[in-house]
């Protein structure tokens, strides 16, 4: 479960970038276990890569099958398709292409000599060109919360007194909370202007509804506020100053050209003065998930309050699992509006998450979690600017999302062109959603927080539709185990009745993810192709149990890799229906696809290709398995 240091020198040190334990700490240890009780017991050295060999997961591993002539062919495999997929992406989009012209004003000069970049994605555009400014924040926001520490100090009694003692960690609470509240403000009115006194308004609501109802119904009361707030934001698209002024003064919009009332003239000056980010309301979705939580914390605290988890495990406050902080119940005095607002508007996880609890949230203000390091900090950097750099590279050579952005005729792409430039895309959408989650997590984790981590594998790495599911938006899938799969019951297939339930949970958790994203049938459509895609995974792993197999090894790791490529074909056509080409553009690839004889021979090449991607992946798992990590995904 340890870190593996990988030895000395650059390649020791690039080895310990790539780490799990670099990644995230959470990856390699138990979430019930205090991190300081496994560097204590692992020391954190490296072994030569059988750690973990007396515990449970590695007893499941296999035996190493890396230097297999299996292996060797695969190996070879992989020296021929890599390259050639490359190569088709790169063959479409040079100027020579005769469909060039048709996407050519999706792409600007880049800075690599000779080459166009492709700015047609306008969410990673915003988050490029907006890169070196949030990187200058990402600087200000620590050194001015060391400001205000000099400013408003902890006591000197208590700075003498031991570092876990309850006094220090209240007054380390309050310091860091006031600096979190008084920041957010500051923050909201630089990112929104004017709008910041709506975004304030609803978390003001929010509070005084749940601090207020009877217990009994603060669920329904969270639960039908929050999902109206969605729907409402996107409706009302961001509730327009103007609009509501031209509803006050009972004004129609089309006798502006004549006379305009002064509050509506002042409504759309206010509007004109949005801020950085004029609007507010696509953002605001990340926001009601900590609001819920602040909620339902706050619910299951009340009945918890006459004994403290902590003493009566006889627990240390200052070095919890990651499983108690989020389980046990934050006091009573902490569910104020101070600490609610430096919660819901924690500035290094406001834009994008990633996602932590409201109980997680407060006892990391109280304990600066053992998890953060300078060292460890300093390597997260590195692998996000070496993913920053992946990603710029891609999208110099490769312009799949401008084509796929221009209306293209798909029917004049060969069958490889086609899946490729699909295969391409999703990987667009990865490195778009990975770089800004990554560099919120490093602001935060230089403020002295640490969320949880929100990708764990490459796009590329995934062979089960539920394990890829625990993978993507990591932090997310947390959230909805926590507040909605687990209270609706979870999942059984025990009985028909059972499974039944199961389907209808799963079908309203995806049905709450779709929604949350946005208000579009195409997101829908996703959320349920989902669920129906997890169906023939759960039935497979019933019909062809493990233990059934148990002399048949290779014969049981080739059945499920036959079933590994099935599933990720419908996860790259469920991910291409939501965020990529949707479902028009998924029937025109299929179709040309299946136009003619060549490409029945292409999917059968790509389905061998993925069939030997599938069993690497199985085999990292197993060496995981070997240093005693099992990730479940």
């Amino acid at each position: 479960m340890a870190s593996r240091e990988g030895g000395s020198g650059p390649l020791g040190f690039l080895r310990s970038l790539y780490d799990l334990d670099t990644l995230d700490t959470r990856f390699t240890t138990p979430s019930s276990v205090p991190y300081r009780a496994v560097t204590a017991h692992d020391k954190r050295e490296d072994d030569g890569g059988d750690r973990g060999a007396t515990s449970g997961n590695s007893k499941r591993a296999e035996a190493p099958k890396w230097k297999t002539p299996e292996f060797y062919l695969y190996y070879l495999v992989f020296i021929v398709v890599v390259p050639y997929m490359f190569w088709v992406a790169y063959d479409v989009s040079r100027p020579t292409d005769p469909r060039y012209k048709k996407f050519e004003n999706r792409l600007v000069k880049g800075w690599i000599p000779g080459r166009k970049i492709d700015v047609s994605d306008s969410q990673y555009y915003t988050f490029r060109i907006n890169l070196p400014y949030m990187a200058l924040l990402l600087i200000f926001h620590p050194l001015l919360r060391r400001v205000w520490n000099a400013v408003y100090p902890i006591p000197q009694a208590l700075k003498n007194s031991r570092a876990t003692a309850p006094e220090a960690a209240e007054a380390r609470l309050r310091q860091r909370a006031s600096y979190d509240s008084v920041f957010a403000v500051f923050f909201l009115v630089v990112l929104h202007g004017f709008s910041a006194v709506k975004i304030l308004t609803i978390l003001a609501i929010n509070y005084r509804l749940v601090t207020t109802v009877p217990k009994r119904y603060i669920p329904v009361v969270t639960w039908t506020f929050n999902i109206c707030i969605l729907f409402a934001n996107e409706l009302s698209n961001g509730y327009k100053f103007r609009e509501m002024a031209l509803y006050l003064t009972g004004t129609k919009a089309e006798t502006l050209g004549t006379y305009t009332p002064a509050l509506v003239a002042l409504g759309q000056w206010m509007d004109r003065r949005g801020g950085l980010i004029r609007r507010w309301e696509i953002l605001f979705n990340i926001t009601v998930l900590r609001l819920v939580s602040y909620n339902l914390d706050y619910y299951w605290s009340i009945d918890r309050r006459s004994a403290s988890p902590v003493e009566k495990k006889q627990l240390d406050p200052a070095n919890l699992s990651e499983r108690d902080r989020i389980a046990t119940p934050s006091q009573p005095h902490d569910f104020s509006f101070r600490n609610y607002l430096a919660y819901a508007i924690y500035a290094p996880l406001y834009l994008t998450g990633p996602i932590i609890t409201f109980n997680d949230y407060i006892s990391q203000q109280r304990y600066q979690p053992p998890t953060i390091s300078t060292s460890r900090t300093i390597k997260y950097a590195i692998r996000f600017a070496l993913v920053l750099l992946a990603m710029e590279l891609v999208l110099h050579y490769d312009y799949v999302g401008a084509i796929s952005k221009s209306r293209p005729d798909w029917s004049s792409y060969t069958p490889a062109q086609l899946s490729l430039l699909s295969y391409f895309n999703l990987h667009i959408i990865w490195l778009k959603l990975l770089l800004p989650w990554r560099f919120f997590r490093l602001w935060s984790l230089a403020d002295g927080v640490d969320p949880p981590e929100n990708m764990l594998r490459c796009v590329s790495d995934n062979y089960s539709t539920l394990s890829f599911w625990r993978g993507w938006h990591r932090s997310y899938y947390r959230w909805l185990l926590r507040y909605i799969y687990i209270p609706l019951g979870g999942s059984s297939f025990r009985t028909a009745r059972d499974a039944t339930r199961t389907v209808l949970t799963y079908l309203v958790v995806f049905t709450f993810v779709a929604l949350w994203h946005d208000i579009k049938l195409n997101l829908l459509i996703w959320g349920w192709l989902i669920v129906v895609f997890f169906l023939p995974e759960i039935a497979a792993t019933r019909l062809f149990p493990r233990r059934k197999w148990e002399g048949r090894p290779t014969a049981y790791r080739m059945l499920c890799c036959v079933g590994g490529v099935g599933n990720v074909l419908m996860m790259v056509s469920a991910n291409l229906v939501g965020f990529a080409v949707g479902l028009d553009g998924l029937e025109s690839i299929v179709r040309g696809i299946f136009r003619d004889y060549s490409g029945l021979v292409f999917l059968f090449t790509a389905c061998s290709a993925l069939f030997v991607g599938i069993q690497v992946m199985f085999e990292i798992r197993q060496t995981e398995l070997r240093r005693g990590i099992n990730l479940k995904c």
